[in-house]
C-alpha cells in the first residue's frame, strides 16, 4: 500500500497541475461565445467546466494533495475537513448531473423537434443548472455529519474519519444507498439511454434523408443539416463516452458492494486498491472535457491558439519598445 500511496501522490499532483489551467482556459474560451456553438450548449459546457474545476480544487487539491504535502495544517482540523468532504461530494454530483442534463439537452435538440423550441432556451438552461446545483448541494449537507475526529489534541479535533456507525446505522445506510444510486448509478443509466435513443433516431432519420435526396442511387449531395447534427453528436458522444469509461470501475465496485454486502471498511488490500483506482479515474473525468473540446471543435482550437499567441505577441512588442 505504501508504494501505491506514492503513485497516488504523483498522480493527483499531475492531475492538479493539468486540471486547473485546462478548465480555466475552457471556461474563458467558451464564455466568449466564439466557438460556433449555440448559446444553450455553451452555457452547459461552461457550467460543466466550472464544476470540474471545483472538483479538482476540493477533491484533488484540498483533500488529496493537502494530506501529502501539508500534513498537520489547519485543513486537517475536523470541522474544516468535514466541510471540504461535503464540498467534494457536492461538486462531484453537480459534475455528473450537469453531464446528464447536457445529454438530455442534446437528445431533445436532435430527436424532439417540437419540444426543442420550448425546452432549448437560455431561460430553461439557467433553471436546469440552478435547480441541479442547489438540489445536490442540499443533498450532500449530511456528509458533514458523517465525520468524527480521529484524534483530539489540546481540545482541538483533528482528522476526518467516517463514523463507526455509518455502515450499520439504518439512517446512514439509507443515505449511503441514496448517494450511490444518485451518483453514478442513475446517471449512468440515463446517459446510456439518451445516447441509445439518439443513435437510433439518427440512424432512422439519416436513412430517410438519404432516400429523399437520392443518395441511395449513387448521387452525392451535401446535407448541411446532417453535417451540423454530426458535429453535435460527436461532441455529445465523446463527453458521454468519457464519463461512461472513467466511471465504469466505480460503478463495478458499487455493484460488488450491493451483491456481496461487504462494506468498504472490511475491504482487503486488493479491494481497497481497486476502490482507490476507481476514485482516481473518476477524478480524471474532470480534466478530459477540456481536451475533448479541443479535439472535436475546430473553432475552440482557433480560440485557444489566439489565446496563446496574444500574450506572446504582447511580450514581444513590449520587449521591442524597451
Amino acid at each position: 500500500m505504501e508504494s501505491f500511496r506514492g503513485i497516488s501522490k504523483v498522480y493527483y499532483t499531475i492531475l492538479a497541475i493539468i486540471g486547473v489551467p485546462v478548465n480555466l482556459v475552457a471556461i474563458i474560451i467558451l464564455s466568449r461565445g466564439k466557438c460556433g456553438l449555440s448559446t444553450c450548449t455553451t452555457r452547459y459546457l461552461v457550467a460543466m467546466a466550472t464544476v470540474d474545476l471545483l472538483v479538482i480544487i476540493t477533491a484533488v487539491i484540498l483533500e488529496k494533495i493537502s494530506s501529502y504535502y501539508f500534513a498537520g495544517s489547519f485543513l486537517e482540523i475536523t470541522p474544516v475537513c468535514s466541510v471540504i468532504f461535503a464540498m467534494c461530494y457536492a461538486a462531484t454530483d453537480c459534475s455528473v448531473w450537469f453531464t446528464v442534463a447536457f445529454s438530455f439537452d442534446r437528445f431533445v435538440v436532435i430527436c424532439c423537434q417540437k419540444l426543442k423550441i420550448k425546452y432549448c432556451t437560455e431561460k430553461t438552461v439557467t433553471v436546469v443548472l440552478t435547480t441541479v446545483g442547489v438540489l445536490f448541494c442540499l443533498k450532500n449537507i449530511p456528509w458533514y455529519f458523517t465525520i468524527e475526529p480521529g484524534e483530539i489534541i489540546n481540545n482541538v479535533p483533528l482528522f476526518c474519519h467516517l463514523k463507526s456507525t455509518y455502515y450499520t446505522d439504518p439512517a446512514w445506510v439509507g443515505f449511503d444507498w441514496l448517494d450511490k444510486f444518485s451518483t453514478p448509478f442513475i446517471p449512468y443509466i440515463l446517459i446510456l439511454l439518451f445516447n441509445a435513443l439518439t443513435v437510433r433516431y439518427i440512424l432512422v432519420s439519416s436513412r430517410v434523408r438519404k432516400g429523399l435526396k437520392g443518395q441511395s442511387n449513387g448521387e452525392n449531395h451535401r446535407d448541411p443539416e446532417m453535417e451540423s447534427r454530426r458535429k453535435s453528436v460527436i461532441l455529445l458522444f465523446t463527453i458521454s463516452g468519457s464519463f461512461i469509461l472513467l466511471w465504469l470501475l466505480y460503478l463495478v465496485e458499487f455493484l460488488h458492494y450491493i451483491i456481496t454486502g461487504i462494506s468498504p471498511q472490511f475491504y482487503n488490500e486488493s479491494l481497497c486498491i481497486i476502490a482507490q483506482v476507481a476514485v482516481m479515474l473518476l477524478s480524471l473525468n474532470c480534466c478530459t472535457n477540456a481536451f475533448i473540446y479541443g479535439v472535436t471543435q475546430a473553432k475552440f482550437r482557433e480560440q485557444f491558439k489566439d489565446a496563446v499567441k496574444y500574450p506572446i505577441a504582447f511580450i514581444i512588442v513590449l520587449f521591442n519598445k524597451v
